[in-house]
């Protein structure tokens, strides 16, 4: 048996209880992981609620990212072996002492990192690579922007755009989150609050608009997103926090010729996400392991104290990734 978080029912921070748990096994192509450290994500607490639920197969106890040591593996297992570090992406399971994921969506713990930085990894560069890169198409030279560019989606994003050549503004709702942005990197940071973004980023690209856009608030955010894309402008949309349902002037669509995109991931399939785990070891860990690249860490809690993280989750004030120790 393993200590393990679970929700009790659909509801408040305060339904994720400490429960005992049965301890999982590897398949053949599994690692099982003792986890040292396990991210905290939106979707948990979306989880949580009752409205976003584990794919079928995938556990119900939550938490999409882990980072920890290799204490067992399957028997057609050949990238790792036991005593290894690694951190992974998993469909779910993560608040809890032990986890399996297959061999190819995990990924060696980077170099200089304790195990709650690489827990903070997984899941959002695993987001921001396929959807700003892969799905956007971002390319050096290009304009980026952000929205939630505190989150632990917008701090990777303005990082590895910026590392890529592109040029990165961001969003966030104070002055300090502008800070925190502006020393990552962005290279212009907008106080959604005290300016529109649309009229900022007009007069920043000189009328031109921005190439690629990153939207998790939707809502409003939706029809703005279209006023301030350049022509042949693209939006990738990873999250409604604003709403689902807009009221949007699609003829900007059109006579922009923009290209309006989105996903999921916790959905796809193995080979899908070992693709993107391939891609980011070849071009993103190198950053990493040279620390050009860095999780951003807002706090640490225990995991029997998961309730605590996704309160400070939804209060809003986070700067960077939360993360449980469950070491």
């Amino acid at each position: 048996m393993m200590r393990a978080i679970e929700i009790r029912e659909p509801g408040g921070p305060e339904m994720l209880v400490p429960a005992s748990r049965p301890t999982p096994t590897a398949s053949d192509t599994q690692l099982l992981i003792k986890v040292a450290a396990a991210g905290v994500n939106r979707p948990d607490c979306l989880q949580r609620q009752g409205a976003y639920p584990p794919p079928p197969g995938a556990s119900d106890i939550p938490g999409l990212e882990i980072a920890g040591e290799v204490v067992a593996t399957g028997k057609a297992v050949s990238r790792f072996k036991t005593g290894e570090k690694v951190c992974a992406l998993v469909p779910g399971g993560g608040y809890a002492e032990f986890c399996v994921v297959d061999e190819t969506n995990a990924l060696p713990a980077p170099n200089g990192l304790t195990m709650i930085e690489a827990a903070a990894i997984p899941e959002t560069f695993f987001t921001v690579w396929h959807n700003v890169f892969q799905r956007g198409g971002l390319k050096a030279g290009e304009s980026f922007l952000v929205h939630g560019g505190t989150s632990g989606i917008g701090t990777t994003a303005i990082q590895l755009a910026k590392a890529f050549g592109a040029k990165v503004f961001a969003t966030a709702g104070s002055e300090a989150k502008c800070a925190a942005m502006l020393d990552l990197g962005a290279d212009l940071a907008i106080n959604y609050k005290e300016s529109d973004f649309v009229e900022v980023l007009k007069e920043e690209t000189g009328g031109k608009g921005v190439d690629l856009i990153l939207d998790m608030v939707g809502g409003d955010y939706i029809n703005r997103n279209y006023q301030a894309a350049a022509v042949e402008g693209r939006i990738v949309q990873i999250a409604f926090l604003n709403g689902r349902k807009a009221e949007v002037d699609f003829s900007l669509l059109m006579m922009k010729r923009l290209t309006h995109t989105g996903s999921t991931l916790r959905a796809r399939d193995i080979a899908f996400k070992a693709k993107i785990a391939s891609e980011l070891r070849q071009h993103v860990w190198p950053l990493l392991n040279e620390r050009k690249v860095l999780p951003v860490m807002d706090s640490i809690y225990p995991l029997e104290q998961a309730a605590a993280a996704h309160q400070r989750m939804e209060d809003g004030d986070h700067i960077g990734k939360i993360v449980l120790d469950a070491g």
